[in-house]
């Protein structure tokens, strides 16, 4: 995996999960479903991913 692909699944699971993160955030009293919505953001991301790669990968020549 290229370090521009991870960046792009950092920012597109930052932006999946802020919403409920924002809670986390603003709160002091501990919060154990926040490992929860990190993992379940990432894990859409990839999917994402693998979806954008098998429906533009066959047109697309040049390197990974």
């Amino acid at each position: 995996m290229t370090e521009e692909r991870k960046h792009a699944i950092l920012f597109a699971a930052t932006l999946l999960c802020a919403r409920k993160l924002i809670e986390t955030i603003e709160s002091d009293k501990p919060n154990f479903a926040e490992q929860y919505w990190v993992d379940r953001a990432i894990d859409k991301v990839a999917f994402i991913l693998e979806r954008i790669d098998k429906k533009w990968s066959a047109g697309v020549s040049g390197e990974r």
